[in-house]
């Protein structure tokens, strides 16, 4: 009696995470529309302002931040497109299982499948930040110092905002904080 009573209170818990989250996600699709939209736009001009700064001479350094930038866009294109797509077809709703301990899992597994998506959200949101960094010519300056990031760190890490010894010196003062 009280197993059941037990899997009634967390499939009711998971349905209402499960429900918030969904209206979220709704929120969330509305806002990956307008940033297609944005990014199909910015496509288009990014092609010719690649264009027209070729024709400049450039640095070895512009030049690479030019490419970390095209490379920046492409990947939040697609962030997008998979999370227009996902949003469309693996939200049907609520799945109904005959068996309560099926519909418990099912949730858990649809919740996860969520903060996974909630990550990609994160990262697309690190991206648009760069790109207007980008734009504004400061790419490349650490946040913390203001000294100038390493190339080979940003083309391994383009969305990162600190050079390599101020992102250590966080994370050393991160492990302290959690001990």
């Amino acid at each position: 009696m009280t197993v059941k009573k037990n899997i009634k209170k967390k499939v009711k818990k998971t349905k209402s995470e499960t429900k918030k989250t969904v209206t979220g996600t709704k929120k969330t699709v509305q806002e990956v529309k307008k940033s297609v939209k944005s990014v199909k736009k910015a496509k288009k001009t990014a092609g010719k302002k690649v264009r027209e700064s070729s024709s400049r001479t450039q640095t070895m350094r512009e030049k690479k931040i030019e490419k970390i930038k095209i490379r920046l866009q492409k990947q939040k294109e697609r962030l997008l497109s998979d999370a227009e797509t996902a949003l469309m077809n693996d939200l049907p709703g609520q799945i109904l299982f005959p068996d309560m301990g099926d519909q418990a899992s099912a949730e858990i597994d649809r919740n996860f499948m969520l903060r996974l998506k909630g990550r990609e959200q994160k990262l697309l949101k690190k991206i648009e930040s760069v790109l207007e960094i980008i734009e504004n010519g400061t790419y490349g300056q650490c946040t913390a110092c203001g000294a100038e990031i390493g190339i080979k760190r940003l083309e391994a890490r383009p969305v990162t905002d600190m050079c390599i010894e101020c992102k250590t010196e966080q994370e050393e003062e991160e492990k302290l904080r959690e001990q």
